[in-house]
């Protein structure tokens, strides 16, 4: 956990050491000292500040295709004399760009907020002997600290002095690991300041708990503390919606350049071929211009008049939809946790697609999949097995369980204060467990540990010595001495085997040492902690020597107590198709145990391991056993297993079971880093192609930056799988900040998951809804919505171009440009944010039952190019339909009553009344959940166009030049002939459609209610699974998601 070695005397030619004066005393004369410049304990999160805000966020929204091609075709036709006023692009730029910069800085004033209130937190610093608050920004390195009980730590700190008489203090770290259990801690006495390690510091964060108070200096401060560094700097998150959407873009853009390079060239083949008419002579200046300049000058025209086919609007909507819609996470009433009495949080709306696009999910254990709550089962001893409740309790123990019991009662770190406390929740467990069997322990005093036993006899040992838990040895061990027989030494072991139905499994052995063993023992553990060089290696060593030629007495079973329905929602997720991997720093036995009871491992699950235990197995070299292990694994869990359909989780093999990876940090570090670079390369693909196809994966042991290289190790992978990461401590930050989407658990301490993260839900099981309910509505509601958008862009345009043959390629517009302008903004913009906004082509209940349903929106499956073309073509075909069928009205001269004719703005008008009807019905169409405001914005738009038409034609404007529809739509509503091709156009065009629904058996995501059965096959139940196309009901408005 000691990022780097901190020393307090000379020495500073040490790497990563930094020389510290506490309380900032002055250097001695006799040495030469540059103080050294260390960061302020300031923490800043945001993105903008006042003065950037402006720049920055203009610079980051033209990065964006469309806005920087509309503003393009802004200065275009401010600088050259195009055929449609500035105000046309101008005004939806403006508007896409305000709401989006309204959005961001709100979001960022957030972040602004939550870091006022942490640098802003006030503490007590010590100088010259009096006790000053000050703000935590302004904390320097050397200051000293004084902490009360119940405070946090709000900067990295060696501790000095503690309220307590034995110079420790306890300390809690849910915040940064998600674990309750409490850590000791002890001061730094005068040989420790050469080499301080993890038991010294305690970490920005952590809770000062049962100690009144301490003392510690500042050592690292700010974006220097752990919980800092392991942080990775937050990049950009872009959604797979949103790179469709510049992949479509780039298409209809080529679309776009071909038009108006066809009208261009078509342009002067029609005038070498015409004389130039009596009525449109050129100008001087016209006929003095450069012939390459005039083609240019026409071509940036066309670019102009066919522009809309871009759908800059679209990123407006886009904006909203997510903004808006990331309430209904909020709103869910599902998500209330009555424990924290809190719901879901969205710190970004910009991701709600992804979460119905998720292949891979990174979850922490403790906190996350566990309460960290371990609970005592059973014991076996000498082959007798006891389980708490079935009245073994009562039974006669003879010496052997007597003597059990009380090594229960050794072997740990725990203290009582108010209460059973210690480092490993197991070692409460373990105490609390022999307390059912009538030995109880008293606590620890001066070094003595008291215990009651059976006979109500209070017995005391002398606690000697406490050899610490490590991966390797997977031992913990106690050295104490009877106080009613002093010459007698005993050795108390704790080591763990394999995990068996979920349970954690500890056998307990014991030994006894003479004087001179003990001697020779006590003599070699000084020497190796006081070691400044190989300290770990020697300690093993003597470790090893110690815990040799022991007698096993017995075992016990020990369980971690889940979160609720984890094994429910890992079952959900996998059944949705989802990978499952289990990222934690905690030992392995402990979290294999939580594999199991979590499902993610099954009995049958063949687990390949690659741990420092099997590297060392062998007598071979690390390296040697790692390449072996590697091509091993590949062999069973790739060449061996059968093909797998692309998306879908491998649930089993051809032969009958399945495999579970697990991988510790060691390990990790030799896969990711080998010693020559194509050897590294070669197993990070083994590596991944192995874990791939195992059913779950299990990586213990890991650093917080280890959890991240892990998540952008799968995430840059083949095939660039979404990837999703949750956890509710700071360790779990990096991969959060790493994954595509970051899921942050609100715990009952610490939040620094919840503030890095993309959203925050109360409790693992909250993830079920989350991505199954939510995602895959979110992801099909804008996937609808970016199709939609172009598809009704393409309808909108293709008259316009079809109209320059007819017009001599002059640049005439079809469409007034009040028309143009309010297209996007205000005729059919509103149906379809509401269609984002409110659709459930299937219900929520079928969604969260059938899991399976995740899985026919995988790997964006509506905005592939199939789908595209099929929209392109149907934009097409209609935007055929809408000029032809007015023009083969038009061939009829006189249409009018009074014998009068239609002129090119009537033939435009009726073009585009037509347009705004078919668009906006064939959203009706594609409507599955009706309610009140689907019902309001559809046929509200459809009578704003015709009011608007109206108002805008039947007033002459003041401020207008050319009054170019002036009672034109009056007119053409008075012909029925017009009347009849707006009606005929309109079924014309949607009648294909409505027959394919019709007669075409349902296939694809909207139409799984085949397969499944909900309701007795009432069509309009809101249980049913899918609406169908055309039965649609006022009581579906009680089923909108909130």
């Amino acid at each position: 956990w000691l990022r780097h070695f901190c020393n307090f005397g000379g020495d500073e030619g040490r790497v990563h050491s930094r020389t510290i004066y506490v309380g900032h005393k002055s250097c001695p004369p006799n040495e030469a000292y540059i103080p050294p410049k260390f960061c302020d304990n300031r923490i800043v999160s945001s993105k903008y500040t006042v003065w950037n805000f402006l720049p920055k966020n203009l610079f980051e929204q033209f990065r964006r295709i469309a806005n920087f091609y509309f503003l393009i075709i802004f200065l275009v036709q401010v600088i050259v004399d195009t055929p449609t006023s500035p105000v046309t692009s101008g005004l939806p730029l403006f508007f896409v760009i305000t709401v989006t910069a309204i959005k961001q800085g709100y979001e960022d004033w957030l972040r602004h907020k939550a870091d006022r209130e942490v640098n802003e937190y006030r503490v007590s610093v010590l100088e010259d002997g009096r006790r000053i608050r000050k703000m935590s920004a302004k904390i320097k390195v050397g200051d000293i600290l004084e902490v009360e009980e119940d405070e946090t730590f709000p900067c990295d700190l060696i501790l000095l002095q503690s309220s307590r008489d034995d110079g420790t203090c306890f300390v809690t770290t849910a915040s940064l690991d998600g674990e309750s259990n409490h850590k000791v801690r002890c001061t730094a006495t005068h040989l420790q300041l050469l080499s301080l390690g993890p038991e010294n510091l305690l970490l920005k964060g952590a809770n000062l708990k049962n100690t009144q108070k301490i003392c510690g200096v500042a050592v690292y401060t700010g974006m220097e503390t752990k919980m800092a560094l392991n942080y990775q700097g937050k990049s950009q998150k872009r959604s797979a919606v949103e790179k469709s959407i510049n992949a479509f873009l780039l298409v209809y853009l080529f679309i776009l350049v071909s038009k108006a390079l066809v009208c261009t060239t078509l342009k002067y083949v029609w005038q070498s071929k015409h004389d130039e008419t009596w009525y449109n002579e050129k100008t001087q200046k016209e006929k003095e211009t450069n012939q390459y300049l005039k083609m240019f000058t026409d071509f940036l025209s066309f670019m102009v008049l066919f522009n809309f086919i871009i759908p800059v609007s679209m990123y407006v909507t886009v904006e909203m939809q997510k903004f808006l819609g990331s309430f209904f996470i909020t709103w869910d009433k599902d998500f209330f946790d009555p424990e924290i009495q809190e719901g879901a949080l969205v710190n970004t709306s910009d991701l709600n697609e992804e979460l119905g696009q998720v292949e891979y999910i990174f979850t922490d254990k403790t906190g996350t999949l566990t309460q960290n709550n371990m609970e005592f089962i059973e014991c076996c001893i000498d082959g007798f097995q006891y389980k708490h409740g079935d009245g073994s309790s009562e039974t006669y123990f003879d010496k052997k369980e007597e003597l059990f019991l009380r090594a229960l009662c050794l072997c740990h770190t725990v203290q009582k204060e108010m209460g059973f406390i210690a480092s490993s929740p197991d070692e409460i467990a373990l105490v609390k467990g022999a307390m059912r069997y009538g030995f109880t322990f008293l606590g620890l005093e001066s070094k003595n540990m008291k215990i009651l036993n059976r006979n109500k006899d209070v017995e005391t040992y002398e606690l000697l010595h406490v050899l610490n838990f490590d991966p390797v040895r997977r031992r913990m061990s106690v050295m104490v001495r009877s106080k009613t027989d002093r010459r007698r030494f005993s050795v108390v072991t704790f080591f763990s085997l394999s995990v068996q139905e979920g349970y954690r499994t500890l056998c307990v052995a014991y030994k006894h040492l003479s004087a001179q063993e003990y001697a020779r023992a006590d003599a070699d553990l000084r020497e190796a902690r006081l070691a400044l060089q190989d300290r770990e290696e020697k300690l093993m060593a003597v470790y090893n020597r110690v815990e040799t030629d022991m007698i096993l007495i017995g075992a016990t079973a020990v369980e971690d107590q889940l979160q609720d329905e984890a094994a429910q929602t890992m079952e959900a997720l996998q059944g949705a198709g989802m990978k499952v991997w289990v990222l934690t720093g905690d030992k392995m036995e402990t979290a294999k145990s939580t594999c199991y009871a979590c499902g993610l491992f099954k009995k049958n699950t063949e687990l390949l391991e690659l741990t420092l235990r099997t590297l060392e197995d062998g007598g071979r070299s690390r390296e040697e056993r790692l390449h072996d292990l590697l091509l091993e694994y590949h062999k069973k869990a790739v060449q061996d297993a059968p093909p797998v359909k692309l998306g879908i989780t491998r649930l089993k093999l051809a032969s009958g079971h399945d495999y579970g990876f697990i991988i510790d940090g060691a390990s990790l570090s030799m896969v990711l880093s080998s010693s020559s670079e194509p050897n590294s390369r070669r197993y990070k693909n083994l590596f991944l192609q192995i874990c791939q196809n195992c059913t779950s994966v299990l990586c213990c042991r890991m650093a917080p930056l280890q959890k991240a290289q892990i998540v952008k190790l799968v995430k840059n992978s083949k095939g660039n799988p979404i990837t999703l990461s949750i956890g509710d401590g700071a360790n779990d930050v990096s991969m959060i900040l790493e994954a595509h989407v970051g899921i942050g658990i609100k715990g009952k301490e610490g939040r620094q998951a919840v503030k890095n993260s993309d959203y925050a839900i109360p409790k693992l099981k909250h993830l079920k809804k989350l991505l199954l309910a939510h995602g895959h509505l979110y992801y099909v509601r804008i996937a609808h919505l970016v199709q939609y958008f172009f598809y009704k862009n393409l309808c909108f345009i293709l008259p316009q171009f079809l109209y320059q043959f007819f017009c001599g390629y002059s640049q005439q517009p079809l469409y007034d440009a009040a028309y143009l302008t309010m297209y996007n903004i205000c005729f059919t913009s509103m149906p379809i944010l509401a269609y984002s906004l409110l659709e459930q082509h299937i219900c929520i209940e079928v969604l969260l039952e059938h899991s399976t349903l995740y899985r026919d929106i995988a790997k964006n499956a509506m905005l592939r190019w199939k789908l595209f073309l099929y929209w392109t073509a149907l934009g097409i075909f209609h935007g055929l339909v809408f000029f032809f069928g007015v023009r083969f009205l038009f061939s009829n001269p006189a249409l009018q009553d009074n014998g009068q004719v239609f002129g090119n703005w009537s033939y435009g008008t009726i073009v585009f009344t037509v347009l705004v009807f078919t668009v906006t019905l064939k959203l009706a169409l594609d409507t599955r959940h009706w309610t009140w405001i689907n019902h309001f914005v559809i046929w509200g738009s459809l009578a704003f166009y015709v009011f608007f038409s109206f108002f805008w034609g039947g007033i002459i404007w003041p401020f207008l030049k050319h009054q170019r529809l002036y009672f034109v739509f009056a007119n053409m509503l008075s012909s029925v002939s017009a009347w009849l091709v707006i009606i005929l156009l309109i079924i014309l065009s949607l009648l294909p459609e409505i027959l394919l629904v019709v007669l075409r058996k349902p296939r694809g995501p909207h139409a799984r209610q085949v397969t499944l059965n909900c309701t007795a096959g009432d069509p309009q139940s809101p249980q049913s699974p899918a609406r169908p196309l055309l039965t649609r009901t006022f009581s579906d408005e009680s089923n909108t998601v909130i």
